[in-house]
């Protein structure tokens, strides 16, 4: 039984226990924080949400996200023990709506967030531009939010920086050549049902590239599809960002398998030299080892245009949304829209007659 020190009341008590609960993930005792966030990015329609579910145990079918989603799982860690908050965030869109990336990564949520990339090895044309513009996108924005935060916070970034190396094993070969995530990643490539038909040489070019991208950012790195036993792989990895259970130390590097390979695992003596010809990696010129890759990369797969990739359906036409009144009403504002156009066009033209 506490013990009431003189002048010490039981609202001292309850505030200094809620402080320190609210520390214990920061103080490296190996208690995790109950509430964490999950931010699913990546292709567009390449199942995110289709995983999501499945974390939740939620038997029901996938809808399009349009723009930005957000839902919650709970779990206990024990008997009589309170239930862990896991926040999933989901942006739809490909990389067509990267300024929405700013709203769940906040610096109140940072230190507590994960970003999933989803990516989808049947498109291996779209593949690179969408990881690069949606890393690049979150990157840019958590690297403002930790500096932001570290006016206030200094503690706080300094045990997020070092969190980024935690995955890197200090003994690790690569650690002077890498550039870990501000945050925890993991990459997903998905539809792997249909990457396996892929002819040899490109499913290569495809592995080895991911794997030297996960490599590089300190991520994780795995392959899915529908089948049940890659599912349940995919749901162990995303319960560990979510509810901090045990991580696996499995590992699968066999171009001819799903990829599994949990951060820190593989090194760039495992992954090899980017795939081309000794006489042709001389005329690719390139300002880093990423640029590098990804000049080898889009010899094979050139990226499909911009104008393509960012071709986005307006959800107000879309008919799963259809409500007639509001539709009505939307119908009545575009007309009265176009009429003020036609009207200050003919006002405008009367100004410049009468000048």
């Amino acid at each position: 039984m506490k013990i009431l020190a003189e002048n010490e009341t039981l609202w001292d008590i309850a505030k200094a226990e809620v402080d320190k609960r609210g520390n214990n993930g920061s103080e490296g005792d190996g208690v995790e924080i109950g509430e964490k966030s999950v931010f699913f990015i990546g292709s567009k329609n390449g199942g995110k949400t289709t995983i999501i579910l499945r974390c939740l145990d939620r038997d029901e079918p996938a809808k399009p996200t349009l723009a930005l989603e957000y839902t919650y799982g709970r779990r206990a860690k024990g008997h009589n023990t309170p239930k862990d908050i896991a926040h999933f965030w989901e942006l739809g869109g490909g990389s067509s709506l990267l300024d929405l990336i700013s709203i769940p990564i906040t610096s109140d949520t940072l230190r507590t967030f994960s970003i999933v990339l989803v990516l989808d090895l049947s498109k291996p044309n779209d593949l690179w531009t969408t990881m690069e513009n949606l890393l690049q996108a979150t990157k840019n924005h958590v690297d403002k939010v930790i500096m932001k935060l570290g006016k206030t916070h200094s503690k706080a970034t300094s045990e997020m920086r070092q969190k980024m190396w935690s995955t890197m094993p200090k003994d690790h070969p690569d650690r002077e050549l890498i550039d870990p995530f501000p945050i925890p990643l993991v990459i997903i490539g998905s539809k792997y049902d249909i990457f396996q038909d892929f002819d040899s040489e490109k499913r290569k070019v495809i592995c080895k590239t991911l794997r030297f991208v996960a490599h590089y950012y300190g991520a994780s790195l795995m392959f899915t599809s529908k089948s049940e036993a890659l599912l349940l792989k995919i749901r162990g990895v995303i319960n560990q960002l979510a509810f901090g259970i045990d991580k696996s130390k499995s590992i699968c590097v066999d171009q001819n398998k799903p990829l599994f390979i949990t951060a820190g695992l593989d090194s760039l003596c495992q992954i090899g030299a980017p795939p081309v010809p000794d006489n042709d990696i001389g005329k690719l010129h390139a300002h880093s080892p990423m640029e590098l890759w990804k000049k080898v990369y889009e010899k094979l797969f050139p990226p499909k245009s911009i104008s393509t990739l960012k071709a986005t359906k307006d959800p107000a036409r879309d008919p799963q949304y259809a409500e007639s009144e509001v539709d009505e009403m939307r119908v009545q504002k575009d007309q009265e829209l176009e009429q003020y156009k036609k009207n200050s066009s003919k006002t405008w033209k009367q100004i410049e007659l009468d000048s």
